[in-house]
Formats: C-alpha cells, structure tokens, sequence
C-alpha cells in the first residue's frame, strides 16, 4: 500500500452476468455496507446491460459502479456505443478504459486509450486506466519498455488521485492460472510509480496503482500488501459477492 491512499478493489465482470446476478450486486452493497470490505474502497463494474438496474440497487450505498468501456465522444453517431456522460448520468463513478482484451481484441491504441481517458474525466468519472505486458514481451526482457510506453502514451495530460487510476494488468496472468511472484509486481508497481511521479508531480505519488492478474482470496494478501500496490482490478472473483468482499477484507 502507498501511506495516505485508501485502497481500491475494483470487479470487471467483463461479458458475464444475466439479470440473476443482480442478486450478488444487492448481496455486495449489504456487505459493504455493514462494513465487511474494512478499509478498501469497493466498486463493481457489470456489463452494460445490468449498469441501470445495478444503480437502482447501489443508491445511497458505499459500493460504487463502474462501467467497462467509454467512447472518447460525449454523443454523436456511434451506433452501439455508450459515452463518458451517459454513464455519469446513470449513476457510475468508474469507468475502466484500455483493458487488454480491448487493446487485443479490438486493436485499441494508446491514443485512442487516452482520448477515453481523457473523455472520462471530463464527464466527472474516475479512469481505470490498464496497462500490462504479454508473456512473448516478458520473455524477451521487454516489460518495462512496454508498459512504460503505455503509461506514457496511455494516461491523461493532467490527472490527480480524484480522476484516475493505473491497474497493471500481466497479461500472461489473466485467466490462465499463472500469478506473477511478489517481487515482480512489486518491481512493476514501484517503476509505474516513479513514471506516474514523472509526469505528474506530486499529484503523482498518490494515484491509485491497482494489481490485475488472476486476483482470489487466496493470493491477495501476499499482493496487496506489497508497496506501491493500492487495491486489485479483479475478474472472475468478483462475480461472487463472498468472493470479492473476502479480497477487500485483506485490508481490514
């Protein structure tokens, strides 16, 4: 953890969830309500589909809403797609942008990364901003040009610890079993910090810095607690509300 900055744990429930799964978004906010999450900072982020209903049952409640994805545009003709404003205006405080399936699967740039960035924080939502490299970078010594290059081109012109947030995300650790040891996170985790320094000063020493990779109960305390590491972008075990209070209890 950074001294000052209250965690964050953070579930992308990427394309998963039916109206059913309202009942674990209902099951959360009680949890956290009642205090279960300890000091961390808690936010969910349904697809699309559940983000009105999810807002009608988080109003008044601690558990924030994020949503997955923006459009850099605030309206216009762009059929499908969902802007910054519009997400504000149905409730979200979050939204998550550059992600790497939506970096891979549809071949988002680091500028076109920053524009929702950028988009997002205009329309008064905090920016989830991913970064992470693949196990062919890793491999060939390349993650810190990577995901410094990310960090650089990726992140807003100006931002503080209100309007953004920087997940690393191993790419070769999301759903294949496979976590990064302790020290690689922590060696990660500290050049992002000492990157987000340079490009925003002070402002930069307090930005979230949120771990993403095959984050469970059982592995979060060995991770969370490491320096520079502000909470977890968390998948698969945050369609549980058991599951994912129980991570964001490792900072009770």
């Amino acid at each position: 953890m950074t001294p000052g900055v209250r965690p964050l744990v953070a579930g992308n429930w990427k394309m998963n969830g039916l109206s059913a799964a309202l009942g674990e978004i209902q099951a959360m906010r009680e949890a956290v309500d009642q205090g279960a999450a300890g000091l961390a900072e808690l936010a969910v982020c349904p697809p699309a589909t559940l983000l009105a209903p999810a807002a009608a049952r988080l109003a008044g409640g601690a558990l924030a809403l994020g949503a997955q994805d923006c459009h850099a545009q605030p309206s216009g003709a762009f059929t499908g797609d969902i802007s910054a404003p519009m997400l504000k205006d149905i409730g979200c405080a979050y939204v998550i942008v550059g992600h790497s399936e939506r970096r891979a699967g549809h071949a988002e740039t680091d500028a076109q990364v920053r524009a929702k960035a950028e988009a997002a924080i205009r329309a008064g939502l905090t920016a989830i901003v991913c970064v992470g490299e693949t196990h062919e970078e890793r491999e060939a010594g390349r993650e810190a040009e990577i995901v410094g290059g990310q960090v650089k081109a990726s992140l807003p012109s100006v931002a503080s610890a209100l309007t953004l947030v920087v997940a690393y995300e191993p790419i070769w650790a999301i759903g294949t079993g496979v976590t990064p040891t302790a020290a690689n996170v922590a060696e990660m985790h500290g050049a992002i910090r000492g990157w987000l320094v340079g490009l925003y000063g002070e402002a930069g020493a307090s930005v979230r810095i949120l771990y993403g990779g095959s984050v469970k109960a059982s592995n979060a305390k060995e991770f969370l607690g490491l320096p520079n590491v502000d909470g977890a972008l968390v998948g698969g075990a945050s369609l549980k509300a058991s599951d994912f209070v129980a991570i964001a209890a490792t900072y009770a």
